[in-house]
C-alpha cells in the first residue's frame, strides 16, 4: 500500500458524516442534596460506561432518540435501575445512602456491577470487539488469596492448566491449550496495562506475581490478544489492582496463619483528596513449605499515585518492589515420589528474586469520541539460583562440591501510546485504534560455579572451583518497535466486523561466551578455553487478524475470531549449560494463529454462560523430546518438533440458584458453577523420530473445575473440585531410562483435588479460613528439567489457612 493510499484510508475512517446527536443529561445527589461525584452510570441499553464529574453532573451522547434503561451506583450508595428518555432534561438522580448491609447484600451488589461492568467492546483505548475474553471479579470469590491459590482464582478461566509449587503463591505459572505453564511464559503478562515479565521478547517469564489481596479483577483475552499486546500464543493476563477508595483516608490489614508455618500480611493505605488519589500496600510472606528444604520469605511494596488535573486528563504512577529468597527442595523421580511425596534430597538449592517496576501513565480525553493514553514503563530486576543440580534426580546432594550459579540481571523500558476515536457509519457506532510501541532491553546472563556451601551464597566461586565447565557469559541487547491497529466497523446495530494488524520489528540478540573444557579418560584436563558466540536475529513481521460479533438480543453474543500468532526464541534457548537437557544450536522461531467460535451472555440475572470451540495451530513448535547423544546416554533435547495442532470444546456457566428458586430472600446466596475443557492434539508432521502422530504435551483430554458457593447474611462459603486427566510433560514421555532420565520424563498423571473455604463479616472485622486439598491427594503437575527440580514437583498436601482482617 503506498502512503498517499494509508493517508487516504485514514482520512475516510475520520471523516464520516456525523449524524445528530441525543443527549441524556442530569445531576446525581444523595439524599440530603449533596451533589455525588465519580457515580458509576451504567447505560444498560448500549452496553457502555461512564461517571459523574465532580459537580455531580452527567451528559451521556445516545444514538436515537428514545427511553434507555441506566444503573447508577456508587459505594456505600444503593442501587437505582431507571428508565430515561431523552426527552427528559436535566434529570436529577437521587441515591441513598446505605449502611450495615449484609456480605450477602453487598455480594449481589457487586456481582451485579460486575455483570454489567465485564469487558465491553471499547475500554478506554481498547478494543476487545470479537475475542475471547474472560473477568475475574476477585471481590467475588471466597478463596484462600493470602497465598495466591491459582486454582481456585482461575477455577472459572476455562482451558487452564497450572503449575502448582509449596512457596505461598510467590510465583504464577498458568497455561492451556497445550502451552507450557512455566512462568505464564507463553502469555503477554502485565499489571495495571504494563508488561511485568523479565524480557518480553528474550526471557518473557514472571518472576513476579501481583497479591490477589490487592487486586480488583484479572483480565485474560485469549490468543487474539496477539494484535493489540504482543505476539504470544496465549494472550493477555492483565492484574488489574485496586482502584484508590473514594473516602479520605482508609486502612486494610489483613493476617494469615496457615499450615507449616505460614503467615503472611497484607496492609493497604488508600484515599482520595480532591483531585489526588492513592493506593499502596505491603505484603509480607514467610512459611517452610511442605516439605523439607522448602522454606520462603517474601517482602512486596506498591504504590499507585493518581492525579486528575481536569475531568478529561489525569496522570498515574505506579512503583512495584518485590524481593523474596526460597529454598527448593528438589524434583523426586517416580519411584521416590510412589513411595514418599514428601521427601527431599536437595539441601543447598536456593533461589532468589529483586524486582522494581515503574509505570507512568498519561490518560487524555479530546472529547466524548477521542481517546488517547501514553505509557512509560521501565524494570530494574534479577534472579539468582544456586543450588546442586544433575540429572540423576535420585542421586543425594553430595555436600562439599560445587554448585552450579545461575544469574540474570534484567533492565529495560518502553513506551505505549495509544489513540482510539469512535466515529459513526450509517448511525452505527464503530471504532478505530491505532498504537505504536518501542521496548528497549538491556540484559545479562551469567552461569558459573557456586560455592560449597549450603546457604544461600550467590557469588561466584572461581576460586574455589578454577575449572567449572558450565561457565558462559552472555548480554542481550534485545530491540522492538511495534504499530498496531484494529477498527470496529459496526455495519448494523447487532453485527459488527473487526479486522486488526500488528506490524513487529524484533532484533534479539546474545553476545558473550562459553567455557568449553575437554578431559582425557584419566580426568586430565587437555583443552580449556573461551568459545566466543555473537548470536543476532533481526526479522520484520505483520500478524494479521479479524473478529466477529453478532448480538441478537441484549447480553447475548455470538462471537469469532482468528489471528496469527509469533513466538521467538528465548535466551535459554540460545545457551544455558544444563545437565539435564541439550539445546539444538539451530532453534527457530514459532509461527502460527489461533482462532475461536463460540456464544456468551446472561440469561435475565440468573446464569452466566460462555461456550465456544477454539483451535491453536502451531509451526516450528518449540520443544522436548528425549533422545540419545554420542555417549549414547538418554538425554532431553530441546529444539523445534514441528508442526502441530490443538483444538477443543469449552464451556462455562455460573447458575444462582437463590435468584431462581429464593428471590424472596434477599440475604440468602446459592450459585453452583461448571467449567469443562475437552481438547485434542496432534503433531501433524515431524522430521524428529516418533514424534509425528503423538499427543502435544501439556494437553489433557479432559479439564474440569466445578463447585459452588452458599452465602446467609455475612457468612459466604465455596466448594472447589479439580478434574485434570492424563497429559505428556514432553513430546515424547515414552522413552525413559531409570538411571539418568527418571523423573524428568513421563506423563503427568490424572488427579482430582478438593477445596473449601469461608468468610465471615462482623463490623469491620473480617474472619477468613479454609482447606485446601481437603481430601489430602498426592499429586504434581509438573516435571522439572531445570529449578527448582529437576524431577518431580510435588504439589501441597492438605493445608489449612485462617485470615483476620480489619478495616477502618
Amino acid at each position: 500500500m503506498k502512503l498517499s493510499d494509508f493517508k487516504f484510508l485514514l482520512f475516510i475512517l475520520f471523516s464520516f458524516n456525523c449524524f445528530s446527536q441525543n443527549t441524556i443529561s442530569g445531576t446525581v445527589t444523595s439524599s440530603t442534596g449533596a451533589k455525588l461525584p465519580l457515580v458509576e452510570i451504567y447505560n444498560k441499553t448500549t452496553g457502555t460506561k461512564s461517571f459523574s464529574d465532580k459537580n455531580g453532573t452527567f451528559s451521556i451522547e445516545v444514538e436515537k432518540s428514545g427511553s434507555y434503561d441506566f444503573t447508577f451506583y456508587k459505594e456505600n450508595y444503593g442501587f437505582l435501575d431507571i428508565e430515561i428518555s431523552t426527552s427528559e432534561t436535566n434529570k436529577t438522580i437521587v441515591l441513598e445512602k446505605t449502611n450495615n448491609l449484609s456480605e450477602v447484600v453487598v455480594k449481589k451488589q457487586k456481582e451485579k456491577i460486575f455483570a454489567l461492568n465485564k469487558l465491553r467492546d471499547i475500554e478506554e483505548t481498547a478494543i476487545y470487539a470479537g475475542k475471547k475474553t474472560e473477568v475475574i471479579s476477585i471481590e467475588k470469590l471466597t478463596v484462600n488469596k493470602a497465598t495466591n491459590n491459582a486454582r481456585q482464582i482461575f477455577a472459572q478461566v476455562v482451558g487452564l492448566t497450572i503449575n502448582e509449587s509449596s512457596d505461598g503463591g510467590l510465583q504464577l505459572s498458568i497455561g492451556g491449550r497445550g502451552l507450557d505453564p512455566n512462568r505464564t511464559s507463553n502469555f503477554n503478562t502485565r499489571q495495571n496495562d504494563y508488561d511485568i515479565s523479565a524480557d518480553v521478547l528474550g526471557y518473557p517469564e514472571s518472576y513476579y506475581a501481583t497479591p490477589t489481596e490487592g487486586l480488583a479483577e484479572i483480565q485474560v483475552v485469549r490468543g487474539a490478544a496477539s494484535l493489540q499486546y504482543g505476539t504470544q500464543f496465549g494472550g493477555l493476563v492483565n492484574f488489574k489492582i485496586k482502584k484508590p477508595t473514594t473516602k479520605p483516608f482508609e486502612v486494610v490489614t489483613r493476617n494469615t496463619i496457615g499450615s507449616f508455618n505460614l503467615f503472611t500480611n497484607f496492609t493497604s493505605l488508600s484515599g482520595t483528596n480532591g483531585k489526588f488519589s492513592y493506593y499502596t500496600f505491603y505484603n509480607y510472606k514467610q512459611g517452610d513449605g511442605f516439605r523439607p528444604n522448602s522454606k520462603f520469605e517474601s517482602k512486596n511494596y506498591f504504590a499507585n499515585l493518581n492525579y486528575e488535573f481536569t475531568d478529561k486528563t489525569s496522570l498515574h504512577f505506579d512503583y512495584t518492589h518485590y524481593s523474596y529468597l526460597a529454598q527448593q527442595a528438589g524434583g523426586l523421580t517416580d519411584s521416590m515420589f510412589e513411595e514418599n511425596p514428601l521427601q527431599s534430597n536437595r539441601t543447598r538449592n536456593w533461589f532468589a528474586v529483586n524486582w522494581n517496576l515503574f509505570a507512568l501513565r498519561l490518560k487524555h480525553k479530546f472529547n466524548s469520541t477521542t481517546d488517547f493514553s501514553l505509557q512509560l514503563f521501565g524494570l530494574d530486576a534479577s534472579r539468582k539460583a544456586v543450588g546442586y543440580r544433575t540429572n540423576r534426580v535420585s542421586g543425594n546432594d553430595v555436600l562439599g562440591t560445587e554448585r552450579d550459579l545461575i544469574i540474570g540481571e534484567f533492565k529495560n523500558w518502553g513506551a505505549e501510546a495509544r489513540f482510539l476515536k469512535r466515529y459513526k457509519i450509517k448511525n452505527n457506532n464503530s471504532a478505530f485504534l491505532i498504537g505504536a510501541k518501542y521496548y528497549q532491553a538491556d540484559n545479562s546472563g551469567i552461569q558459573n560455579a557456586g560455592s560449597s556451601g549450603s546457604d544461600a551464597n550467590f557469588t561466584i566461586a572461581n576460586t574455589e572451583f578454577p575449572f567449572y565447565a558450565n561457565q558462559s557469559d552472555y548480554k542481550y541487547p534485545n530491540l522492538n518497535v511495534a504499530i498496531f491497529g484494529e477498527n470496529i466497523f459496526k455495519i448494523s446495530p447487532k453485527f459488527s466486523i473487526t479486522p486488526g494488524f500488528r506490524f513487529e520489528n524484533i532484533k534479539t540478540q546474545a553476545n558473550g561466551f562459553y567455557r568449553q573444557i575437554n578431559r582425557d579418560f584419566a580426568g586430565n584436563i587437555i583443552l580449556d578455553k573461551n568459545i566466543p558466540e555473537e548470536n543476532i536475529k533481526d526479522r520484520n513481521l505483520l500478524l494479521l487478524g479479524i473478529g466477529l460479533s453478532y448480538k441478537p438480543k441484549n447480553r447475548i453474543e455470538f462471537y469469532g475470531n482468528v489471528s496469527q500468532n509469533y513466538r521467538s526464541v528465548t535466551f535459554n534457548d540460545i545457551r544455558t549449560a544444563n545437565p539435564s537437557f541439550e539445546i539444538d544450536e539451530n532453534i527457530s522461531d514459532e509461527k502460527g494463529y489461533t482462532s475461536d467460535i463460540g456464544i456468551r451472555g446472561q440469561i435475565g440475572d440468573k446464569i452466566t454462560f460462555d461456550t465456544n470451540v477454539f483451535g491453536l495451530y502451531y509451526d516450528n513448535k518449540i520443544g522436548e523430546f528425549n533422545t540419545t547423544n554420542s555417549r549414547n546416554l538418554i538425554i532431553r533435547f530441546r529444539g523445534n518438533l514441528g508442526t502441530a495442532i490443538t483444538y477443543g470444546f469449552e464451556t462455562m456457566f455460573d447458575w444462582s440458584l437463590s435468584k431462581t428458586f429464593l428471590k424472596s430472600n434477599e440475604n440468602f446466596n446459592w450459585s453452583v458453577f461448571s467449567n469443562v475443557s475437552i481438547t485434542d492434539s496432534e503433531y501433524l508432521k515431524s522430521d524428529v523420530p516418533k514424534i509425528q502422530g503423538n499427543k502435544v504435551e501439556f494437553v489433557p483430554l479432559i479439564n474440569l473445575k466445578t463447585g459452588t458457593g452458599i452465602g446467609y447474611k455475612n457468612f459466604l462459603s465455596s466448594v472447589q473440585f479439580t478434574y485434570i486427566s492424563e497429559q505428556l510433560s514432553s513430546a515424547n514421555s515414552d522413552l525413559r531410562n531409570n538411571d539418568i532420565n527418571d523423573g524428568i520424563s513421563g506423563s503427568i498423571p490424572s488427579y482430582y483435588v478438593a477445596d473449601f473455604s469461608c468468610s465471615y463479616k462482623f463490623k469491620y472485622f473480617k474472619i477468613e479460613s479454609g482447606i485446601n486439598n481437603f481430601t489430602n491427594n498426592s499429586y504434581f503437575t509438573r516435571r522439572a528439567t531445570g529449578y527448582p527440580g529437576p524431577g518431580i514437583i510435588p504439589s501441597d498436601n492438605r493445608t489449612f489457612y485462617a485470615t483476620l482482617e480489619f478495616t477502618f
